[in-house]
């Protein structure tokens, strides 16, 4: 973490300031690169796996563990995410992050050398919880680096990473796997994570201060335990388990301890791995809220846009991923303009108030749409999708980091992740559920050959003859449909959402100093000036 010396004297090279208490523009510059080169490597790591399945499906068998091959990366970095958060707080961003690579590169090296399905899974996990680290590590550092308004700019940069790995990351798996092999989705990375561990050591300095600190275990733990079940559960829930099953409600009885659990150790704890008082910070609360609602919306489209241009228009499968670059098209341009807007204005409340509408107008439109709709004008709704989604994650990370407490701005960050990731789980599991109900009432009684809802499948559909396979296309349609209509009420509660942050100006586009020297402040006061 870079913080000015006492006297403002020059560092070391590896970690060179000015007098104004940031490193040299050139560092910096340097090390802002690397940290965007983190956060894609990271968030490649989710996306980059989807276009494999099918293949290592067919080697390594084991089709049952399929989905866990997605869960288990999404589930350790949720729980991740947090606790790497605050041991940033802690102990500094650079040995998180340092860690955070090499346990991200050792999960992908297990993934990429698995023989068998569970191993691929195990090495899922490790990597996850690498990924989720350097997600929210990466995002902390650039509060470290800039000043508020420079740190917006940044902030935007970064969410465009963000969306280009989404989109990047499937094409860049299927060439893999065409050219290859699977195996080398998981080993690309490893080359790119040494090179950015080198840049890291000698870039970020460490903090200059040693405090002997009070890691709160049991709060780490049952946080984890919360967050898992609550994964688990909206993975799960209705499609693997029933929601009646002894393991759902022994996840849910789980769940409903580890929330009293949690509560009970972070009111005890010295310094506890999520402080409660953040949640009297209202621009905390607005932020994450926003944060779970466009989770829902975002993660719900990506995951049944390429179903419904599969089956409804015959979009054939590889061809599907490529219309969704018009979304993250408009995810990045304007997670860019956000950025700059707020950089050269230092206000920031306005743009997901108008970005939310405009996501919920464009999902409004997607519910209309049917066989008949022309694909031109689903890509125009998509990228409009994309354009209502940027601006609110560059926004969210920014009111967070300028309302907590500058010592929490590792686990601040982190709770954006965090609650998009879980928001994005119960988005998937809720529009899941809404399908399948969907399927069963409009698909599954033209097709009296199928008794499952499940084993409806796109060979299916197209091995009907054309009349029925007609009707049986238009059910998916009105299946699919009620889908975009509550990913469009979830964005208008995140409009309201929005309407209460608190407009904070960012301030002069020069650099924030820390006095290490500073008199510690108790919790309670510092969390009242955040407010």
């Amino acid at each position: 973490m870079i913080r000015s010396t006492q006297d403002g004297a020059a560092a070391a090279p590896a970690g060179a300031e000015t007098d104004s208490g940031l490193p040299d523009p050139k560092i910096r510059r340097l090390t802002m690169i690397t940290v965007a080169l983190t956060l894609f490597l990271a968030s490649t790591g989710q996306s980059i796996v989807s276009t494999a399945l099918p293949e290592i499906v067919s080697d390594l068998g084991g089709l049952s563990y399929i989905t866990w091959v997605v869960t288990a990366y999404l589930l350790a970095s949720t729980i991740g995410a947090p606790i790497a958060g605050k041991l940033g707080d802690m102990y500094g961003r650079k040995i998180v992050l340092q860690f955070g690579i090499a346990i991200f590169l050792v999960g992908g090296w297990i993934a990429g050398a698995a023989w068998t399905m569970p191993i691929l899974v195990g090495g899922r996990i490790i990597q996850g919880f690498g990924g989720g680290s350097l997600i929210v590590v990466a995002m902390a550092v650039v509060a470290d680096l800039l000043p508020p308004r420079e740190r917006a700019k940044a902030q935007g940069m970064l969410s465009g990473v963000f969306g280009v790995s989404t989109v990047l990351g499937p094409l860049v798996g299927g060439f893999l796997v065409q050219t290859v092999g699977w195996h080398w989705i998981f080993f690309v990375n490893i080359p790119f994570g040494i090179a950015a561990f080198t840049v890291l050591s000698r870039t970020l300095k460490a903090p200059d201060e040693q405090m002997k600190h009070k890691m709160d275990y049991l709060g780490a733990v049952l946080l984890m335990a919360l967050l898992s079940s609550v994964v688990l559960i909206a993975s799960l829930g209705g499609s693997t388990l029933a929601w009646s099953s002894t393991p759902m409600l022994v996840l849910m009885a789980v769940a409903a301890l580890a929330v009293v659990g949690f509560v009970l150790a972070e009111r005890r704890a010295a310094e506890p791995v999520l402080p409660l008082d953040l949640f009297r910070i209202r621009n905390f609360l607005a932020a994450n809220g926003v944060n779970v609602l466009i989770g829902m919306a975002m993660f719900g489209t990506i995951s049944f846009i390429p179903m419904f241009l599969q089956v409804v228009k015959g979009v054939p499968p590889a061809e599907s991923g490529v219309y969704m670059i018009a979304m993250m098209a408009g995810l990045i341009s304007l997670s860019f303009t956000a950025g700059r807007v707020m950089t050269y204005t230092g206000r920031f409340k306005f743009l997901p108030n108008i970005s939310t509408v405009v996501l919920a107008a464009a999902l409004l439109m997607l519910s209309t749409v049917g066989p008949e709709t022309p694909l031109w004008q689903i890509t125009l709704n998509l990228f409009f999708v994309g354009v209502g989604i940027g601006p609110t994650m560059s926004v969210g990370i920014v009111a967070i980091q300028t309302a907590v407490p500058r010592e929490h701005l590792g686990v601040g960050t982190a709770s954006a992740n965090m609650f998009r990731l879980t928001g994005g789980s119960v988005g998937t599991s809720v529009f899941g559920a809404i399908f399948n109900h969907g399927l069963g009432e409009h698909v599954q009684p033209l097709l009296p050959q199928v008794e499952r809802v499940q084993d409806i499948t796109t060979t299916l559909v197209a091995e009907l003859e054309p009349a029925l396979q007609g009707q049986v296309v238009q059910g998916f349609s009105d299946a699919l449909s009620p889908l975009f209509l509550v990913g469009a009420v979830a964005s208008a509660l995140a409009c309201i959402a929005s309407l209460c942050l608190e407009e904070k100006g960012l301030g002069p586009s020069e650099p924030l100093k820390r006095d290490v020297e500073e008199a510690p402040t108790p919790m309670g006061q510092r969390i009242a000036a955040a407010e």
